[in-house]
């Protein structure tokens, strides 16, 4: 039977491995997307309209926050960054999947929004506070005093834990991935999800009338 699609939420802290579990989420099935958000900075170079960002203005931005069209926002560094409804929307009732990774803040928007019924929201736990930071330190990207900052502002992460539907530790890559895996495909089977179940329901009831 067809279904709808899900909003699938993944946050953690940085470092937490989100980011890898992701790509690995959307190698195992290529229908998988990420959101893609809309932006009132200008594009970079290389960065396509639609396909990395869609490039709005900031009054046009509001707009769409004001009528209730963008399922989260935020203002980062002077510019608004937010997630279109309508994408995500069409996506929901063609039957595909659209993934955001986002923080508690997004996801808690997005929670309460009016797509909220095929929310299904995931947090990724580090198995400890000293495997975290080894992991950002052996990444390699970030100079002390910004590893500290992460080191921060992952307890503001960790501590709305509470606020998923899934918690999963991540003490083993392949073992989180599998349980993602088995997360996501009972979940697609939810009965809110299969908009045809009612009529199979009552064809099954109008045949068994008629034996």
């Amino acid at each position: 039977m067809a279904r709808r699609g899900l909003l699938i939420i993944l946050s953690s802290p940085s470092g937490a491995g989100k980011s890898t579990l992701a790509k690995a989420l959307r190698k195992w099935d290529d229908t998988l997307r990420f959101s893609v958000s809309a932006t009132t900075r200008a594009p970079r170079a290389g960065e396509v309209d639609g396909q990395d960002y869609y490039f709005v203005t900031e009054d046009a931005f509001k707009r769409q926050v004001s009528d209730k069209d963008m399922l989260e926002h935020a203002r980062v560094f002077g510019n608004y960054y937010g997630s279109p409804k309508g994408p995500v929307a069409d996506a929901i009732e063609d039957g595909r999947d659209v993934l955001f990774d986002i923080d508690w803040q997004g996801a808690q928007q997005i929670s309460t929004s009016s797509l909220k019924d095929h929310v299904l929201s995931i947090f990724i736990l580090p198995p400890s506070i000293t495997e975290l930071h080894r992991r950002l330190v052996s990444r390699g990207q970030d100079d002390s005093e910004t590893i500290e900052k992460r080191m921060q502002k992952s307890w503001d992460e960790i501590s709305h834990w509470d606020g998923y539907d899934y918690v999963l530790v991540n003490d083993d890559l392949a073992t989180t991935e599998e349980r993602l895996k088995t997360i996501i495909s009972a979940e697609r089977l939810r009965a809110s999800q299969q908009p045809d179940l009612m009529d199979h329901v009552r064809t099954l009831q109008d045949e068994f009338e008629d034996r």
